[in-house]
């Protein structure tokens, strides 16, 4: 008897798992399942990584092969909300395995595709509705569905949803589900608002961490380049070569700058793909097929794919642009090292985003290591007196090019600029 059999988890479902070649569970499933089969709603608090969609995935499962009959017409007896159309389709396709051959359907209702089709099949009712909230909401607007019948409501990634402007729509929905239900609430970080929608949506909830909050997975090798702006194609380019057979992933701020950075890697040979807000759903469903089989080996992509892609075999994560909100960069660089693999994670800093960095290092209790250049010093306030003669003087020297190595000190270690590099590596 595994693990999974003494929590109580069903015969057929463990027999699925195995088949799956899922017989030990990780510490957040260990910790989550036993409290939500015996009913008690669960606040998760764990990495990206740890195996979050099976913690609430199979207590939920398991509950639903207890009952009988089908659900009524439009109703739902299950509800997982997720911030992004790829997180939903992830846990769709994760929960789809563990219910062949049974009664149960998992359905998937995400923006960018037919309402049509999706208002058709919610018509015959739905065990497990995986959704994101605006595309819920306007289902909801034409009566496609109710959530009067609901008595499992999961809330995955909730401080994203908070980050993308879900709350209003979040409390929408809660108005429209039972009182007498099960909730669970998962996340890999807990901002202070977090407290709120816990208070809001959870009873008396089971608090289950098994890693701090902000703390990257333990196998994640994390370094960062201080560089100019300017540089950091070339910088990006002159990493890829090293590991072109290797599945790679770039994080930039902008759909525009993220188009942009993509043309420049095809026009230097690599297989690549964009995606972000602006690409359809097909287009984000094709890009993702072409690199998780390996006919892309470097995907570009905004923060919309921060929590949605669960691709094993992606081994380096770059932080072209450093994210706005620190608890992104966790979940961005949580996109490697997934499943107790080995992983590297790549930021590039240039002087306007030292504030970015700061922020990130803070969140996470930790200082990233450097791999070249020096920490650029504040910029100087445009409203602050200059002090001295000279005024305020930045380290690195204005030219701000690669510095020196592993230690970040000394000289730069090449203020030759691109042109010449790419001459010498031609000449080597």
């Amino acid at each position: 008897m595994n693990l999974f059999q003494e929590m109580g988890l069903p015969g057929p479902l463990v027999k699925k798992l195995a088949a799956l070649g899922i017989t030990e569970p990780t510490p957040i499933q260990e910790r989550a399942i036993p409290f939500a089969l015996d009913g008690s709603d669960v606040m998760g608090l764990a990495q990206t990584g740890t195996g979050k969609t099976m913690a609430f995935g199979l207590p939920l499962l398991s509950q639903l092969m207890e009952e009988h009959g089908k659900p009524a017409p439009k109703s739902v007896r299950s509800l997982i909300l997720a911030p992004t159309r790829e997180l939903a389709g992830q846990i769709r396709d994760s929960l789809v395995p563990l219910v062949k051959d049974t009664p149960i359907k998992v359905g998937l209702v995400v923006g960018g595709a037919s309402i049509g089709a999706q208002i058709k099949r919610l018509e015959r009712g739905t065990d497990v509705l995986v959704a994101t909230p605006g595309r819920l909401l306007d289902l909801l607007e034409r009566r496609a569905l109710r959530l009067d019948a609901t008595r499992f409501l999961v809330l995955d990634e909730a401080d994203q949803m908070l980050d993308l402007g879900f709350i209003h729509a979040l409390r929408k929905i809660a108005g429209l589900l039972p009182a007498e239900r099960q909730t669970m609430l998962f996340s890999a970080t807990m901002p202070k608002q977090m407290e709120e929608i816990a208070s809001s949506y959870l009873t008396h909830p089971k608090r289950v961490q098994v890693s701090p909050p902000g703390k990257a997975a333990d196998k994640v090798t994390q370094v960062v380049h201080f560089i100019a702006k300017s540089e950091k194609p070339e910088l990006l380019i002159e990493l890829l070569d090293g590991h072109r057979e290797e599945l790679a992933l770039v994080f930039g701020r902008t759909k525009h700058g993220s188009d942009k950075l993509a043309r420049r890697l095809e026009q230097a040979g690599y297989a690549v793909a964009a995606i972000h807000g602006n690409k359809s759903q097909g287009q984000r469903e094709r890009a993702l097929r072409a690199f998780r089989s390996g006919e892309v080996r470097v995907l570009v992509a905004t923060d919309v794919a921060a929590r949605g892609l669960d691709i094993p075999d992606v081994k380096h994560v770059y932080n072209y642009e450093l994210p706005n909100v620190a608890e992104n960069y966790v979940h961005r660089i949580g996109r490697t090292a997934r499943a107790g693999r080995d992983g590297a994670a790549v930021a590039f800093c240039a002087p306007d985003e030292m504030g970015e960095l700061k922020d990130i290092q803070k969140a996470m209790g930790v200082t990233i290591p450097v791999a070249s250049g020096r920490p650029w010093a504040d910029l100087p306030d445009p409203n602050a007196k200059p002090k001295g003669r000279g005024g305020p003087r930045r380290r690195n020297g204005g030219g701000g090019g690669f510095g020196g190595g592993g230690g970040g000190g000394g000289q730069p270690r090449n203020a030759e600029g691109p042109q010449r590099r790419r001459r010498r590596r031609k000449a080597a």
